[in-house]
């Protein structure tokens, strides 16, 4: 098959899928198309597995106290902006905890969901800076390999969220996920604060919890789907990533709890896991 041949098929197909998108969210920022995002996650890959660590091979770690506070306690701000942001638009006022299906409306509420939406996809770019703060303090241990497929994965994903599906039953775990992260970061924002307020962070194990629990149910709420038979969710190919996602993140949940509270072992951070141990973030 000639080259031209196959890269008219391909446009092709992404026409045709393509066609199936929200109107709405077109002209929105990242979301005329996944090539920009993509760009922007391949370049933070290569700079925090490659350009970073190079850089700063040979520099002393750079003192970002300040920088990690007013991050932190920004995250928690946007985090209780976009939870108040899902429950207005659809969580508290009569979306269901079962079957809710996507209103591709322009009503007051359905816009509202969607611009929810895109505010948590744009969240997950700000969330990059979790790893480049790693790399920029030299802290190159904790940018292991799941730490970045997570923090890659999540926008990607949610690309296609928002543009094919910002509202309905897929938004549930974005929305959990925001009262998680309001309590995640309250924590990494002490921790930044330094020795002086490690007295206060005696709950950590208590975070680790939440964050667990927070899987189980997303787990269980999106596996309902699967038993549901009137059910007319109109991208269902959303609930298996969204499960596979849950399922895969509920393990790694529950091997770090058995290790570090059952076994007491000390293990690296794979994921923000609620450990902050002296001045680590």
């Amino acid at each position: 098959m000639a080259f031209s041949d196959l890269t008219s098929r391909t446009v092709r197909l992404y026409d045709n899928w393509i066609k199936d998108a929200d109107p709405r969210v077109e002209d929105w920022l990242l979301m005329s198309s996944p090539l920009p995002q993509t760009i922007i996650l391949g370049l933070y890959v290569y700079f925090v597995t490659s350009l970073g660590p190079k850089l700063m091979e040979n520099r002393k770690p750079f003192e970002l106290k300040k920088a990690m506070i007013t991050y932190n306690f920004f995250l928690v701000l946007f985090s209780v902006y976009m939870c108040y942001e899902f429950v207005m638009s659809g969580w508290g006022t009569g979306y269901s905890f079962q079957c809710e299906i996507v209103d591709y409306s322009r009503s007051p509420a359905a816009l509202r969901m969607a611009r929810t939406c895109w505010l948590y996809y744009f969240s997950k770019f700000i969330e990059l800076f979790d790893t480049i703060f790693f790399v920029l303090r030299k802290k190159n241990n904790q940018v292991t390999f799941l730490h970045v497929f997570h923090h890659t994965s999540m926008p990607w994903t949610w690309w296609f969220g928002v543009k094919f599906a910002a509202g309905g039953l897929g938004t549930f775990h974005a929305f959990l996920n925001t009262a998680v992260h309001i309590v995640m970061y309250s924590y990494y924002g002490l921790c930044a604060l330094g020795p002086a307020y490690q007295k206060y962070l005696w709950w950590k194990k208590y975070l680790t919890s939440l964050q667990l629990v927070q899987f189980i149910i997303v787990t269980i709420h999106v596996g309902q789907f699967l038993f549901l038979e009137d059910c007319k969710y109109q991208f269902p190919v959303f609930v298996y990533v969204i499960l596979i996602y849950g399922c895969i993140f509920l393990l790694l949940f529950l091997h770090f709890w058995y290790h570090a509270y059952t076994k007491g072992q000390r293990l690296p951070k794979t994921v923000k896991n609620g450990i902050c141990k002296n001045k680590d973030h």
